[in-house]
């Protein structure tokens, strides 16, 4: 919840949509109106049918307009701090729709911090930090590599192991 701000301030010259949960489209200020009307997909995780429906409405929104798009492949984010594995059905499901689309991975350090109680009480005096990775070209390699690639540089800058 903590990331989408941000990510949409750093993103602005990219026309950044998102692919969420569709949980987060509901009761929280000005983040919900944005995941609703902005032109991302929201996925129901229970639904796989749903999911790659929206997925594929979204990649062809993103040819048409030259949108660029965030994923969050973790799914729901480790309250410790150490990165679960990446699923690839997400970013599998984007390629199908845009072939071409070029692989951005970022890392982002210590959001997790804000929330590590909870939603109450937040902490505070976190220095958090996105590192843009170097971007993957999806030519000729399969999601699966694709994920992992995206994964394993994040670990690195992260210094966690797979």
């Amino acid at each position: 919840m903590y990331d989408i701000p941000s990510l949409i301030w750093f993103l602005r010259k990219y026309s950044a949509k998102f692919i969420s949960k569709i949980e987060l489209t509901k009761g929280i200020p000005s983040i919900s109106i944005n995941l609703r009307l902005g032109g991302g997909a929201n996925i129901n995780r229970k639904d796989n049918k749903q999911a790659i429906s929206e997925i594929i409405k979204l990649g062809r929104r993103m040819k048409e307009n030259n949108w660029s798009t965030v994923i969050f492949p973790e799914g729901t984010r480790a309250k410790d701090g150490q990165v679960k594995q990446f699923q690839f059905g997400g970013i599998a499901t984007i390629l199908k729709a845009v072939p071409n689309a070029l692989i951005v991975p970022i890392a982002i350090e210590n959001s997790w911090k804000i929330v590590r109680f909870g939603m109450f009480p937040l902490t505070t005096g976190n220095a958090l930090k996105w590192t843009v990775l170097k971007p993957i070209e999806p030519e000729g390699k399969s999601a699966n590599d694709i994920t992992l690639e995206a994964e394993t540089a994040i670990r690195t800058v992260l210094k966690q192991s797979i």
